[in-house]
């Protein structure tokens, strides 16, 4: 597989697939959690629907995304998406109000709601951000690989369920190695970047 290339095409689709779900699980739990944060009462109402949806096993989800979206790259991302999102939208809106009640100077002051979002809020929650993507960048490999196993014609997660269907017990070893070399990789980044933060601020 090495020597046609094949393993490098599965790697990659995977990779593709992990990193487009994990960026857009960041921009999207960052841009709903500050809606949440300005609006107190749209954050009442979908509280407990964030809970109860954090708390799907997401799984159950992927049958239902084929049929919405069909068996493609879309469906697998999504799926990677679904995983985290929730609980990421969850701990970052906690994490900004934690911050909303140390900031009563700043509306004391005269300073807009904005404000405090720009000057307060958002640079104080960088280390929860930072944070979540730690943890989110696994979920989003674990969703990825549950959509692969059920509507992709390549990636790792497809590499797994074809070879345990066809008792090829090395390609099957081989690509649970190479997820957990990648969930290594791609924690060590994130890592990285967090320690870049830190001494940048430190």
């Amino acid at each position: 597989m090495t020597e046609d290339g094949s393993v490098f095409h599965h790697i990659g689709i995977t990779l593709y697939e992990t990193l487009v779900s994990f960026l857009l699980v960041t921009l999207t739990s960052i841009l709903i959690a500050i809606l949440l944060w300005c609006f107190h009462g749209l954050s009442e109402i979908l509280d407990p629907y964030m809970v109860v949806l954090n708390s799907l096993p997401k799984s159950a989800l992927a049958p239902l995304l084929i049929v919405w979206l069909g068996a493609n790259t879309t469906t697998i991302v999504v799926a990677g998406m679904s995983v985290a999102i929730f609980g990421s939208i969850l701990n970052l809106y906690t994490s900004f109000s934690t911050i909303d009640q140390e900031i009563r100077l700043i509306y004391t002051l005269h300073g807009k709601r904005r404000h405090a979002l720009t000057k307060v809020v958002l640079p104080g929650s960088i280390p929860a951000i930072i944070s979540n993507m730690k943890v989110n960048i696994g979920l989003c490999l674990v969703g990825v690989i549950i959509g692969e196993f059920l509507a992709a014609r390549s990636g790792l997660g497809y590499l797994i369920i074809y070879s345990s269907q066809v008792f090829k017990l090395d390609w099957l070893l081989m690509s649970i190695c190479i997820l957990c070399i990648i969930a290594v990789l791609l924690y060590a980044i994130i890592g990285l970047i967090e320690k870049l933060y830190l001494k940048k601020t430190g």
